[in-house]
């Protein structure tokens, strides 16, 4: 977590807060491979219809059937690698091509801004695609202060997502290395997809 603590502000909408909680099973999956709490979580997503639906369908019966041990080996896979993973989760590489650039600089100034800290036992630059979705559950929420306006949703949406995050989706989707990380990939896609429309009509 990017957090101390996520708070359920009682103010926000169930739509609001249906939106923070894939945000932050995002973060939870992309920050870390899965343990045993995480995998039950996803055990017990449930689907409907709709694209995203069937995504969360697909991912739960991965869950059911995984482990921690080939989740922690893909993850490691996709994310890490030995020199580095197949896909890199950070929106410094996707923007400029390099690890901390400006992307990142300007995270932190937004971070600042919004009384946003870094836990002390994250060592991730906060620019991972993990950290940032958190931060927006975080937002809507309200575990920063009170919840963020949808206008202030908005900019960080457009600044720290919208110019990179589908690709980065797009690009977990369709790696080799990953099964349990592709429904996850088409959740993300997905959804950015619907923010950035919804946030386009607010």
């Amino acid at each position: 977590m990017v957090a101390e603590e996520v708070v359920h502000s009682p103010e926000i909408a169930d739509e609001e807060r249906q939106r923070a909680h894939l945000y932050a099973l995002l973060g939870r999956l992309l920050l870390a491979a899965p343990g045993e709490a995480e995998i039950a979580v996803v055990r017990d997503l449930r689907g409907d219809a709709t694209e995203l639906g069937r995504a969360l369908y697909a991912l739960a019966a991965l869950a059911r059937r995984a482990s921690v041990d080939g989740l922690r080996d893909e993850y490691h896979d996709l994310f890490i690698g030995l020199a580095q993973g197949e896909v890199v989760p950070f929106a410094s590489v996707y923007l400029t091509g390099f690890l901390q650039e400006r992307p990142l600089a300007d995270l932190r100034g937004d971070m600042m801004r919004l009384r946003v800290r870094r836990r002390d036992e994250v060592y991730e630059p906060e620019d991972h695609i993990g950290s940032i979705c958190e931060m927006m559950a975080g937002l809507i929420t309200g575990a920063f202060g009170a919840p963020l306006p949808i206008a202030e949703q908005r900019r960080f949406f457009e600044r720290h997502l919208a110019p990179w995050a589908s690709r980065f989706f797009v690009d977990l989707e369709r790696a080799k290395t990953a099964t349990f990380y592709m429904p996850v990939g088409t959740i993300g896609r997905l959804f950015m997809d619907i923010e950035r429309d919804a946030f386009a009509m607010s």
